[in-house]
């Protein structure tokens, strides 16, 4: 809601509350500047080397925009209010336009807690206030600046769904101790071996790299001039092609894996997930910049493994909940663990579900699909590779190297099948398949709200079909990939009964 206008039904809201109006904490006065002083340092840079005035003008320039920040800071905090009250959380934003926002107690999902090293210096964090909507905006309320007390005891008391609960959380109560709940698993260091086989570092590698080159424009820098790549070309053309390709793989892969090992430690570590009195799973992480999780277990529909090829080949997973009401941006797609061993994966992800067994989970005995489904997965696998073996054969004169390819493919398809197939369990329905990233989720039987079931015209002629499972959390559809037709509708059968 923007303008000094507001409705009327919201008006009756507000008149009905006498919950007073809180500000930030007036320490935020200092963090946002301090923020945004990164950003402002290129700026001033280019305010005084491009300025031709001299004397008290240019000083004045690269003056004003950090007086601008530290006048929008000001403003932003004596703007911004918020109230707790019994059936509802309301923030007031603007200073030339107005915001007022507000949302109802029971339709908040999270509670997310984030501090940078800023904030932490300051003893303030962040509280996001989410419901699950998929609209960011609306669904989100942010407190910027709040105490690091004041961020626990909002976190407990709008995720406690006990009746006692639903009162006006009040500013003087002690927050809970932060070492409070059931631990389910903590960091450790030997799973830091796993950090150089994920792809993160090679992705922040690039986004450095981006970086610079962007702001070196923006201060008129240029880093590839055409006399640097011509001596770049003269001294590798007196090297070996091999030499240098070896070389430079060798060096992306030490940049990754270093890039990937710091990214981990960042992230991970003080990892810990614990389930809280409250009914929730809590999960907390981060070296500089520390971040809390928390999901209501009433909230989780399952939980999924997953294994990319490179954690695979060295017996390890990442684990995940398969949840409703959950920010994929600030909530990593609600993973709950690093890169650990495959049987920890898997324990944790029994743990989130209240399983004590992991094979009533994601490690169950998975059932096998048709042979149909093995054809499938290698032709889809060695067809595009003899294309590509052709087109190479024909361009360029290694299609020895090139023959590889075929066998690669049809083991591709090979392991394909392997992950693929399915298992009805006492309360979840366990899916599994992929290769390159190997998947296995538990789907919580009670939470599949409609089924589909989809065949096109190559699974007709295979007798195979395609079964999906709906449901409100996650990605909204798994999918058992190539079932016997008789064999789906005996699994819709047994988990939703009477709907066919």
């Amino acid at each position: 809601m923007s303008g000094f206008a507001h409705s009327a039904q919201l008006d009756e809201l507000v008149a009905d509350d006498d919950t007073p109006w809180r500000r930030l904490d007036p320490r935020m006065l200092a963090v946002f500047p301090l923020k945004q002083a990164v950003a402002l340092v290129p700026l001033a840079v280019v305010i005084i080397s491009g300025s031709t005035d001299e004397g008290g003008w240019r000083l004045f320039g690269a003056l004003a925009p950090p007086a601008i920040v530290v006048l929008i800071g000001a403003a932003r905090w004596f703007t911004v209010r918020y109230r707790v009250g019994a059936d509802r959380v309301e923030l007031r934003s603007g200073l030339l336009q107005r915001q007022q926002r507000s949302v109802r107690r029971d339709r908040i999902r999270t509670v997310d807690l984030h501090a940078s090293p800023l904030h932490r210096l300051f003893g303030l964090t962040v509280a996001e206030i989410g419901t699950g909507s998929g609209a960011a905006k609306e669904g989100r309320l942010s407190l910027d600046g709040v105490t690091t007390s004041e961020g626990e005891l909002l976190r407990h008391e709008l995720l406690d769904r006990s009746p006692d609960a639903a009162v006006p959380v009040r500013p003087a109560a002690p927050a809970r101790d932060a070492a409070s709940g059931h631990t389910v698993a903590e960091l450790r260091l030997s799973w830091l071996r796993y950090a150089p086989l994920t792809t993160s570092g090679l992705v922040a590698v690039a986004a450095i790299v981006g970086t610079a080159f962007k702001i070196s424009n923006d201060l008129g820098v240029n880093l590839i001039t055409t006399s640097t790549v011509h001596q770049a070309s003269d001294q590798l053309t007196a090297v070996p092609f091999w030499t240098v390709a070896v070389v430079l793989v060798v060096v992306v892969l030490l940049v990754s894996a270093v890039g990937s090992l710091a990214i981990t430690v960042e992230g991970w570590w003080h990892y810990r997930l614990s389930r809280e009195a409250d009914r929730t799973l809590r999960l907390r992480r981060g070296l500089l910049t520390t971040r809390s999780l928390s999901i209501e277990q009433s909230r989780l529909r399952g939980a999924e493994v997953t294994a990319p090829l490179l954690l695979r080949l060295v017996g390890a997973a990442r684990c995940a909940a398969v949840t409703t009401g959950l920010d994929d941006r600030t909530s990593s797609g609600g993973t709950l663990l690093p890169p650990a061993p495959t049987a920890e994966a898997h324990r944790v992800a029994a743990a989130a579900l209240c399983l004590h067994d992991p094979a009533e989970g994601t490690a169950a005995t998975l059932t096998r699909h048709p042979p149909a489904a093995l054809r499938r997965r290698i032709t889809r696998a060695a067809l595009p590779a003899v294309v590509v073996v052709a087109v190479l054969s024909w361009l360029v004169p290694i299609w020895p190297v090139s023959v590889l390819v075929i066998p690669l493919a049809v083991l591709l398809g090979a392991d394909r099948y392997r992950n693929l197939g399915h298992s009805l369990r006492r309360e979840y329905l366990v899916i599994g398949y992929g290769s390159l990233v190997a998947r296995r989720v538990a789907l919580q039987r009670r939470g599949i709200i409609g089924w589909r079931i989809r065949q096109s015209p190559l699974q007709r002629w295979a007798g195979v079909v395609t079964l999906d499972a709906i449901t409100a959390a996650g990605r909204g559809r798994y999918s058992v990939v190539d079932i016997a037709p008789e064999r789906a509708v005996s699994l819709i059968e047994r988990v939703s009964p009477g709907l066919l």
